[in-house]
């Protein structure tokens, strides 16, 4: 969905482990990868902001605080 242009946030459980890596930081791009074996397909988008909220529950959040990725271009 989000190689398709569909789908403009992704979602991460606001925990300790995403805290550190999103709290006072800012990134330009993320790059997700399909599975875990070397040749994945991998693709990288344009990172618009990541905020806290509610996200859309059809694509993927739970019923609670998330970190919201903000996403914008993608590059593949």
């Amino acid at each position: 969905m989000i190689l398709s242009g569909n789908k403009k946030e992704e979602y991460r459980e606001i925990k300790p482990y995403w805290s550190k890596r999103f709290d006072g930081k800012s990134y330009d791009l993320v790059t997700f990868r399909n599975g875990y074996h070397k040749d994945s397909p991998v693709f990288t988008v344009k990172l618009l902001g990541i905020d806290i909220g509610y996200g859309n529950p059809l694509w993927g959040a739970k019923e609670e605080k998330v970190y919201i990725l903000k996403l914008g271009e993608v590059y593949v």
